[in-house]
């Protein structure tokens, strides 16, 4: 829609032009149109835009209509009849008309320089707004409550509401009356600044001066409040719009519908979807949006995709942002190919992919181990002129270094910067990462100083450089850095205590394990199942049962229910020190208390039963896993067939083996190296067991 922002008569000597600025959206031109006086050649200056270029060509004072409305749809907009110059401005070329017009005498009215601020106000020129009205100030024109609100509503876009309230209060000493406009204004204000409460005590205020507010004010607070986690209180006010004489529009519901799709209130946000269709309201392509991406957190793929066909039928076209919400939440679940169908289907529809979309896809291809393709996405990008952003590039460079090919990474880094996307602390990471997963360690720490050096270091670069010294059995150099973090001022988090407890068990220093443990305890840092695990395993490891049994009495005092993996554990630790019958007792309460023991519970007790000799126990207890719904696995069968190879219980192991190798799995360099052994004086097994692989493998 154009709208005539300045209108004004201009004479130069014995001519006579009129001069209007007109805006368009968020562009705006300038015509000149030659009234009277003497015939003249006007020059059409080259129009350089968004997208487009206009040739430089003359018209005529006597050029046929017909022949311009011609020309006119070459141009951008087509606004020109008659005798005219029409120039699509940069902001130069507006403040040079501005300046031009300042100086006329007589000058134009108040109400012809609010229409010009109010246009470039949507231009989003804040900053010349302000010293446009200065200067309009300066010469005389006096304020009104329209140019006032004007200021109001540039001082808040620009985060300066306070500055937007001495505007309000020279308005309310000048003894003009603000409109719901002003008020909007700053109560948008105080939203984009975070102060809520604030906003909602001005909303009481407004109200009790005697004015109504109007939808777009309810529509403002309301979604204040949603954004800050105040989504009842916004439903409360949306109810009782309609008691106070206002009707909520479609925005007010999609704030609420958003609110609680991001809360995970989907059943909420498809009642009040249907509460606004019963009551008239026609949904937005931003509400099924939201709805799409509440159900597509939910994991309810189905429902989403039910929503876009409805979508679709309602002749409400999705958008990029739709789309994107989509393919995002398939590459999410591993859903690859129905996300490249859905890609593709929005390419058929003309709707254009963005950064977004390309950096989704990519994502779901490195996790579904589709490098080849997700390279092949990046070219495509370049050949739509869409740049990768950062979090293309980190996606990317992570998927390199954890296949190793950290080079690679390197070389993807340089690309990056050459292109003029810096590298974050997530790109670093990444390489580092890659570094230590390669044990490339002095290469590690060489990234890690550059982070230091450029200050963006943060707890997960920390964690991965104490993990990769602790891998490389460096834990004095592990502990450096660890002691490192609080002088930079940072706090260790659980996955650093985490990772160096284990380290210290690993390389036998069970004494700093437990100081550490001590320390985190005492800094405030809640142990949780994790660490006591770590502290559990690290301790039967070392033989020290009766320590680990108290740190689970003091596990289970602190509230914390032990997991499956501690109980593997202490099961593993107390076959480990010959205390079988302990370890078949803890394994006995398992189903008492209501846990299901899983593969690796089995396989530990199975395994403590073999190494005491306990083989029809064994035998037992692995027949029962697939009775209990437990799926045997390539170590169970091995773990039993070793158990009676060792008691030398041929014919058993014979007939297990064949069970194993009917059923798809294979012997274990240990089971392997058994029968060989007993193959010295028995080679019948041997022979079966080569026969079987082999007929296996065919």
């Amino acid at each position: 829609m154009i709208c005539v922002c300045l209108s004004l008569e201009f004479r130069h000597g014995l001519d006579l032009f009129d001069i209007r600025l007109l805006m368009n959206g968020g562009h705006g031109f300038l015509i000149i149109k030659y009234l009277q006086g003497y015939d003249y050649n006007f020059t059409l200056l080259t129009i350089k835009g968004a997208g487009y270029t206009v040739p430089e060509y003359k018209l005529q004072a006597d050029d046929d209509e017909d022949a311009l409305e011609e020309e006119e749809q070459e141009l951008p907009f087509s606004a020109t009849r008659g005798n005219c110059l029409l120039l699509l401005p940069p902001l130069h070329d507006a403040i040079a008309s501005f300046n031009h017009v300042i100086h006329m005498n007589p000058l134009p009215s108040r109400v012809h320089f609010n229409r010009f601020l109010s246009a470039l106000l949507k231009m989003k020129q804040y900053h010349t707004v302000l010293s446009m009205s200065k200067t309009i100030e300066l010469v005389g024109i006096s304020h009104d409550v329209y140019s006032l609100s004007i200021l109001i509503n540039c001082f808040c876009h620009l985060h300066l509401v306070d500055f937007g309230f001495s505007v309000f209060g020279k308005m309310l000493k000048f003894g003009l009356e603000p409109t719901t406009v002003t008020f909007n204004s700053l109560i948008n204000g105080l939203c984009m600044e975070r102060k809520i409460n604030k906003a909602v005590e001005f909303f009481d205020d407004m109200v009790a001066r005697g004015y109504q507010p109007d939808v777009r004010t309810y529509s403002t607070i309301i979604n204040g409040m949603c954004k800050f986690g105040k989504t009842n209180v916004a439903i409360g006010l949306l109810k009782g719009m309609a008691d106070r004489g206002c009707e909520p529009i479609v925005v007010t519901y999609n704030a609420i519908i958003d609110a609680l799709c991001k809360d995970e209130l989907v059943g909420e946000a498809l009642e009040l979807f249907s509460q606004m269709r019963n009551k008239g309201i026609s949904p937005d392509v931003i509400t099924y949006t939201g709805l799409i991406h509440g159900v597509c957190k939910l994991g309810q793929k189905n429902q989403a995709l039910a929503l876009m066909n409805e979508m679709v039928e309602q002749n409400i076209s999705p958008d990029v942002y739709t789309f994107n919400v989509l393919i995002d939440a398939l590459c999410k679940d591993g859903m690859v190919s129905e996300a490249q169908n859905t890609f593709n289907i929005m390419i058929q529809r003309g709707v254009e992919p963005n950064v977004v979309t390309y950096t989704s896809l990519i994502d779901g291809l490195c996790i579904s181990d589709h490098f080849k393709e997700a390279l092949a996405l990046l070219k495509e990008m370049g050949g739509r002129n869409i740049s990768p952003n950062v979090f293309t590039f980190n996606i990317l460079i992570d998927t390199l270094c954890k296949k190793g090919l950290v080079s690679n990474a390197q070389n993807t880094i340089k690309i990056m910067i050459q292109r003029g996307v810096e590298p974050d602390v997530v790109t670093y990471n990444s390489l580092m990462d890659g570094y230590c997963l390669r044990k490339q360690i002095d290469k590690a720490r060489k990234v890690f100083d550059l982070m230091m050096t450029n200050e963006i270091a943060d707890i997960l670069s920390y964690n991965i450089l104490i993990n990769g010294y602790c891998k490389c059995k460096m834990i004095d150099d592990a502990k450096q850095i660890f002691d490192e973090m609080s002088h930079k001022g940072l706090v260790p988090n659980a996955v650093t205590y985490h990772t160096l407890i284990k380290g210290m068990f690993q390389a036998g220093r069970p004494q700093n394990a437990k100081e550490l443990f001590k320390d985190m305890c005492s800094y405030g840092k809640q142990p949780n199942i994790v660490t006591f695990s770590i502290m559990i395993d690290g301790l039967c490891r070392q033989g020290n049962l009766d320590e680990a049994l108290t740190l689970l009495k003091e596990m289970e005092e602190s509230q914390l229910k032990p997991d499956l993996v501690t109980y593997c554990i202490l099961i593993n630790g107390m076959c480990k020190v010959g205390k079988i019958n302990d370890a078949k007792e803890l394994f006995s309460s398992l189903f008492e208390i209501g846990l299901q023991p899983d593969v690796y519970v089995y396989n530990a007790i199975m395994k403590g039963l073999c190494q005491q000799g306990l083989m029809d126990e064994a035998y037992k207890v692995f027949r029962e896993m697939e009775k209990e719904g437990c799926l045997l696995n390539n170590c169970c069968y091995n773990i039993i067939i070793q158990g009676f190879l060792k008691h030398e219980d041929l014919p058993k192991a014979s007939e297990l083996i064949n069970e194993m190798v009917d059923k798809g799995f294979s012997a274990d360099d240990a089971t392997t190296e058994l029968v060989v052994h007993l193959s010295r004086n028995n080679d019948l097994i041997l022979r079966l067991l080569k026969v079987r692989n082999k007929g296996s493998a065919n």
